[in-house]
């Protein structure tokens, strides 16, 4: 009978290593959006002040890709 109730605080722990992973995750998410994001929409603007057509929105475009996947190799290898 004992082996077929549940521990609470098992179920707890995983509630929160859960929560945990998520927010982890989501914020991840979100800083490589809006690096990206800045990043391009700061290429537009350039474009606008210098009169090229898309030549500084592609190569910061780009820049943020990297710098995005930067942060998410060095967060990686942080918490590993």
């Amino acid at each position: 009978m004992e082996d077929q109730q549940s521990n609470p605080k098992k179920e707890k722990n995983s509630q929160e290593g859960g929560l945990s992973a998520y927010s982890r995750y989501t914020t991840i998410a979100l800083q490589m959006v809006v690096i990206i994001v800045v990043a391009s929409l700061g290429g537009v603007k350039l474009d606008k002040l210098a009169g090229t057509k898309p030549l500084f929105t592609i190569i910061l475009s780009l820049l943020g890709v990297a710098a995005a996947m930067w942060l998410i190799i060095k967060d990686a290898i942080r918490n590993k």
